[in-house]
C-alpha cells in the first residue's frame, strides 16, 4: 500500500510561481501529476519514470512545468512557472504500479488527496 501527501498548492497571480512536493510512503515507480478543475475531467499534467530519465508532459504546460524527483527521500516535485488562470485546478500525484512513465490515468494505483493551485489573473 502508498500514501502520497500532496502540498505546495496556494494562490499566486498570474505569470507566478509554485512548486508542488508529494511524499510517498511505500515504494513507488512511475509517478505522476494530474490536475482537476471544477466542471471538467481530471487531465494529464506530467509524468516521470522511476529512474527519472524520461519526463513527459501535456502540451497545455510544456516549457512551463518541470517534474523531477528524489527516490531517497520518496518525494516527486512539479516545478509550475509562469503560471497562468487556466491552470488554476486541484493537483493531484499518483503512482503507477511500473517503472515506466504513463500518461493515462488507467496507470495509476495510488492517487493523493490534492492540493488546490488558484491563479489569479
Amino acid at each position: 500500500q502508498v500514501q502520497l501527501v500532496e502540498s505546495g498548492g496556494g494562490l499566486v497571480q498570474a505569470g507566478g510561481s509554485l512548486r508542488l512536493s508529494c511524499v510517498a510512503s511505500g515504494r513507488t515507480y512511475g509517478m505522476g501529476w494530474f490536475r482537476q478543475a471544477p466542471g471538467k475531467e481530471r487531465e494529464f499534467v506530467a509524468t516521470i519514470s522511476w529512474s527519472g530519465a524520461s519526463t513527459d508532459y501535456a502540451d497545455s504546460v510544456k516549457g512551463r512545468f518541470t517534474i523531477s524527483r528524489d527516490n531517497v527521500k520518496n518525494t516527486v516535485y512539479l516545478q509550475m512557472n509562469s503560471l497562468k488562470p487556466e491552470d488554476t485546478a486541484l493537483y493531484y500525484c499518483a503512482a503507477g504500479r511500473t517503472v515506466m512513465m504513463h500518461t493515462s490515468t488507467q496507470e495509476y494505483d495510488y492517487w493523493g488527496q490534492g492540493t488546490q493551485v488558484t491563479v489569479s489573473s
